[in-house]
Parts: structure tokens; C-alpha cells; sequence
């Protein structure tokens, strides 16, 4: 179902109902562009850490705008044994509704639109018919705009209780406003006055005069013509049709402003229903979803894990699975579309699906592939597909695996860390691996080396692999980690380039960064000392604000593949899943709720009272 601007409210309901009725959900988004700066192989570098990966995306990708979003919610039909499912294509724009409304800048990237605009994509339904949202901290803000311009309408502020102090370059003008009104007053025949248009200022001064001087009797409201210009209305009324119009007024500020919301509701929604969320490669689209309909992304990648966790707290990611046994020795190909194609055929058996009535099928066949919510659909079979193969696997099997099985609580926040060598995912949850990586030299060389030219300097110690970083800098995989020291020895003497073991390039950007921040801290110092000293209370605020979102279907190579060293994986027990669920409530008190149900597991795992997880019928691998 596509739902634009137009037909947003009218089916907001059956949104709604959709998400309380799902089994779990799929997401998909379509985004303005990849990287502001970097290569897409350098923003994707195959030995990037995860802090180093979220560093780059949070700067290089933020300021593009995710402006289709697709949802397919999955319900199972015991009865008849088929999914039913209802699919939505959302296109969101973050359209002003009024002056005090944000006024969002955002970034396009030429090679993404052409991508889209080959695909089909309507740039005229984003930019003339997309849906307007807020994130939380722009609702709030201008819901206490409103409060506070109800205030003044109503007498209620401070202004309304004594007289009104009137700049004197504005007297004159009051002056005459009000000698208008007390002749319209006396006039009996006339009920309305139509006031001139002026200044966004003068207004708020006529309305604080008005309140002070004539509070009763008259009703004062703001219209706007059709060539934008803004004039104040007065009717005479009584005392109670003019509470009658204050409340009519009201609520259409409050249906306007929820209107300005927009598809931050449903954002809301799938939220707060605590469900499984599916996607594909969705760590992009997980950053983007938060950052445009939360609030901006947290300087620390721990803060991060913990804020996703509190607004989505089950995720899963299809090409993460797909990587993984049992099912990477079995799957070639885990872009989205190749994916969808081997899930049809032996040993997996593709699951019966049927649209709900009213709602639109999709055609496999037909691949309307880069459509959000065509992904968001084949991103949701394919994940049933896996799962249910799993659950053939038991004894006896399993026809149909639910969203809340054990067997597929192994790949339950984890998010696939594409093109990274040996890292396969960010693990929400806890901890990230440390791989060892002795085995990778970090180079620096001349802006003008190419590819070819590492593979000359390397050519003497066999196979290897090329990560690069930017223009001047590389690591390079060696196929034998005692190698490495030949290598770094080689280049004692040489002019040109630089090589260094992992260790000592990470050693040492770890202690560049430990005299930044004395630096930094020194110098704030130094400003404190300088600074005299004021008696009384004081508080500093600092705030951060970004905008954006990107791309990402077209940064789907295959995964590469390394060890198969394996670990087990902490279990979730039901009452935590249930805990949470109630981190979907708004954020700062879900974040509350994340630290204490973190802090709840480490002392029940200090005091020994968790119980062993059942045993797995396969292992996410912690190394591969």
C-alpha cells in the first residue's frame, strides 16, 4: 500500500493495526545518498573496527535523508497454515508546516539518485507528496511554542496582568489598533474586525495588548491570505463562544502539529509494540531511523547500542544469517535479491504467503527491487525461510519457527559489519570480537600510488589482501602473520612509504587521541583559571544537533569469509525480552530502563544465578 501525504491520516489506523496484530516486521529504507566524502571503499574498510565504522558513518552518511521507508508486518495463519502480510511504501519528506517548524537541510549524492531514477524511482511523490515527522526533541520544543502562544491568546501570561510595555517606534501603531477596536466595539452592526497585515512582532504586541485591555468580549485569531501575508481577525462574542472558538482553535493547533509529527507515529508505533524487527544489511537503516525520527546519534558507540536497543529492542539481520551456519556453506550470494532467489529452491522450502485484503500483492517474479517496501516484503520471506529451515533440522521438525524461538534468538541484535574481514557484526548486546590481526601491516605511501603499485611492494610474501583507507594509507593482509616483521623491516630505510604491524599503528592512534583529550582538557582548564569566580549556581548545557540518512543496497558484496572459531552466546531469557519491551517507551526513560536491566544481568551473573542456556542446535561464530 503506498502512502503518501494525502492518504497518510485517512490510513494511519490501519498502520496502527497492522503493527498490533504482526507476528514481527520487515523494514526497508531508500536513502538520498552513500558517503559525503570518502570512496565507498574507504568508508567501508575491511579492517575497520566497529567504533571505527559508526565513527565514519555517523560523520560521512547523517546528513543524506531517508525519504522512502517500507514496512511488511507478518502475521501467521494457524488455520491455514500461510503468512498474511501487509505491506506499506511510505514517502517522507520533512516538509515545514509552519514558520516555527524545522527547516531541515539534507545532501544528495548524484551517483545514488541516477541509481534510484533508473530504478523508477518518483522523486515528485518525496519532494511534493512525502510525509512531514519530527523527531522527539522538535516535538517538544514545538509543542511548548504552542503552549506558550495559548498562553498569551488566553490572558494567562504575566503580560495579561499589567500593562504592556510598547517599544516607542511601535506606539503609534498600537495606539491606532487599539482606537480601531474601542470604534468597532460601539458599533453594533459590525461583528468583525480585519485588522491590516503586519510584522510577526506587532502581532504578538496586539495580542498583549488586547489581553490586557479588552479581556472579554472579543475573540482575536491569526489568518493568513492567499499570498502568504499573515493579519489578525476580532469578532465580538460572548464569554462562551469565545472559550468555544479558544477550544476549536486548539484542537486544531494539536491535529496540526500531530500532522507535523507524521510518520514519526509509526515509527513510534513499531517501537513501542517491542516486536521483531527484520531487515537486510540494516545497520544503515537502523542509524538513519533513529537519527531522523528519534534524535540525533550519540557521539559513543556504546551510548548508541544502548539507545537502539531501548527503541528496537529485538532486531535481526537476514544477510547476517545468511552468513552464518548452518547456512553460508549453503548460500553463494546474500545480496537481498540472490538471497530471495536460492531461498526457493532445495533444501529450503519457500513459505505460502498471501496479501490481506486491501492490500496490494507483490510479484517476485516481476523483482521491484529498490522499492522500500517491495525489500521490506522478500527482506520478510527470506527470513522465514531461514527459519523454518532451522526448524527442520530438529527432531521432529518444526514446520513453521516464530519469531520468538529459541533457535533464532542466536542472531537476536547482531548487525552485519559489511566488507569488514573478520568482524561479522556489531553486537548491540555487549562486547564487540577482537580479532588479533597480527597478520595486518599498516601502510602510508604517496597520493599518487595505486593498487598495483602495493601489490609490486608486496609481491615477495605471496597472497594478499588491500584494504584501503584514504588516499595514502592502506592495511594489507598477509598470508602468514611471521612474515610481518620481514615486511615492516623492509621499510626502515625506505623514503617513500611506511609499514607497521596493527599493534603499533592502533597503539598509536590510541595515544594521539590520549593527548588530544589532555590537550583539550588542559585548555579548559587554563580557561577556568582565568575565568573569575561567580558566587551562586550555575549549569552548562552543551547540545548537539544533525540531520540525514543513506544508502546502502548497493554496497552489498558478498561477505568475506576468514576463521571458524566458535563461542557460545549468552541466551535471553523470556522475562528479560519482556524488560525490554518497556525500553520502546519514549527515550530517556528507556534508556533508564536499558542501564538497569544491564546492570540487573551483571549481578545476577556475578552471584551465579543465571541459568545455562539450552544447548544450541548451531553457534553464531565469534571469529571467522
Amino acid at each position: 500500500m503506498e502512502i503518501i501525504r494525502s492518504n497518510f491520516k485517512i490510513n494511519l489506523h490501519k498502520v496502527y493495526q497492522a503493527i498490533e496484530e504482526a507476528d514481527f516486521f520487515a523494514i526497508d529504507g531508500e536513502f538520498s545518498g552513500i558517503s559525503d566524502g570518502p570512496s565507498v571503499t574507504a568508508l567501508t574498510s575491511g579492517f575497520d573496527t566497529p567504533e571505527e565504522r559508526y565513527q565514519k558513518l555517523k560523520k560521512h552518511s547523517m546528513d543524506f535523508l531517508l525519504f522512502q521507508f517500507g514496512l511488511c508486518a507478518f502475521k501467521y495463519d494457524h488455520t491455514d497454515s500461510k503468512h498474511i502480510t501487509k505491506s506499506f511504501n511510505f514517502y517522507v519528506f520533512p516538509k515545514p508546516f509552519g514558520r516555527s517548524s524545522p527547516d531541515v537541510k539534507f545532501v544528495c549524492q548524484s551517483s545514488s539518485i541516477d541509481f534510484l531514477a533508473s530504478q523508477g524511482f518518483d522523486f515528485n511523490k518525496v519532494f511534493c507528496s512525502g510525509i512531514p515527522y519530527l523527531n522527539q526533541e522538535e516535538e517538544r520544543q514545538l509543542r511548548e511554542q504552542f503552549d506558550e502562544k495559548r498562553s498569551q491568546a488566553n490572558g494567562a501570561g504575566t503580560m495579561a496582568k499589567c500593562p504592556v510595555t510598547v517599544p516607542e517606534d511601535q506606539k503609534k501603531f498600537i495606539d491606532q489598533v487599539v482606537e480601531k477596536i474601542e470604534d468597532f466595539l460601539q458599533n453594533e452592526e459590525k461583528k468583525i474586525l480585519d485588522l491590516e497585515p503586519c510584522t510577526g512582532f506587532q502581532r504578538k504586541l496586539i495580542y498583549q495588548t488586547l489581553s490586557w485591555k479588552f479581556p472579554k468580549g472579543i475573540h482575536v485569531e491569526t489568518l493568513e491570505t492567499e499570498k502568504k501575508e499573515r493579519h489578525i481577525l476580532i469578532s465580538k462574542v460572548d464569554e462562551e463562544e469565545r472559550k468555544r472558538r479558544e477550544q476549536e482553535k486548539y484542537a486544531k493547533e494539536q491535529e496540526e502539529l500531530n500532522d507535523a509529527v507524521g510518520f514519526s507515529r509509526v515509527i513510534h508505533a513499531i517501537a513501542n509494540s517491542g516486536k521483531l524487527v527484520v531487515g537486510h544489511n540494516m545497520l544503515l537503516d537502523v542509524m538513519h531511523t533513529i537519527h531522523q525520527f528519534y534524535c540525533p546519534l550519540p557521539a559513543d558507540l556504546n551510548e548508541f547500542k544502548e539507545m537502539t536497543t531501548c527503541v528496537f529492542p529485538r532486531l535481526l539481520d537476514t544477510k547476517l544469517m545468511a552468513s552464518t551456519q548452518p547456512f553460508k556453506d549453503i548460500i553463494n550470494n546474500t545480496s537481498l535479491a540472490e538471497l530471495e532467489k536460492r531461498l526457493k529452491e532445495t533444501p529450503f522450502d519457500p513459505p505460502k504467503v498471501e496479501s490481506a485484503e486491501g492490500f496490494p500483492s507483490y510479484n517476485t517474479a516481476s523483482e521491484q527491487l529498490h522499492e522500500a517496501g517491495y525489500d521490506a516484503y522478500i527482506t520478510g520471506l527470506c527470513f522465514i525461510s531461514m527459519a523454518n529451515y532451522l526448524g527442520s533440522l530438529l527432531g521432529p521438525s518444526k514446520v513453521c519457527v516464530s519469531a520468538r524461538s529459541k533457535l533464532i534468538e542466536p542472531f537476536f541484535n547482531k548487525l552485519f559489519l559489511m566488507r569488514v574481514m573478520d568482524i561479522p557484526y556489531l553486537n548491540l548486546e555487549g562486547p564487540d570480537l577482537q580479532p588479533k590481526r597480527d597478520h595486518v601491516l599498516h601502510v602510508t605511501f604517496p597520493k599518487e600510488w595505486k593498487t598495483s603499485d602495493l601489490y609490486q611492494l608486496f609481491s615477495a610474501f605471496g597472497n594478499i589482501q588491500i584494504s584501503w583507507i584514504d588516499d595514502t594509507s592502506a592495511f594489507v593482509s598477509l598470508s602468514q602473520p611471521e612474515q610481518v616483521q620481514i615486511a615492516v623491516n623492509t621499510s626502515k630505510y625506505a623514503e617513500s612509504y611506511r609499514i607497521q604491524t596493527y599493534a603499533e599503528y592502533v597503539g598509536k592512534k590510541r595515544e594521539d587521541k590520549q593527548v588530544k583529550r589532555k590537550w583539550t582538557e588542559d585548555s579548559w582548564k587554563e580557561v577556568d583559571r582565568k575565568q573569575p569566580i561567580v558566587p551562586g549556581p550555575c549549569s552548562h548545557t552543551n547540545s548537539y544537533a544533525a540531520t540525514g540518512v543513506i544508502g546502502k543496497r548497493n554496497l552489498s558484496p558478498d561477505p568475506r569469509e576468514a576463521g571458524s572459531e566458535d563461542r557460545e552466546l549468552e541466551e535471553i531469557t523470556d522475562s528479560e525480552l519482556e524488560q525490554m519491551d518497556s525500553c520502546a517507551d519514549p527515550l530517556p526513560e528507556g534508556r533508564k530502563k536499558a542501564k538497569k536491566l544491564k546492570r540487573l544481568k551483571k549481578e545476577l551473573s556475578l552471584a551465579g544465578t543465571v541459568a545455562d542456556s539450552p544447548a544450541m542446535l548451531f553457534e553464531v561464530p565469534d571469529t571467522w
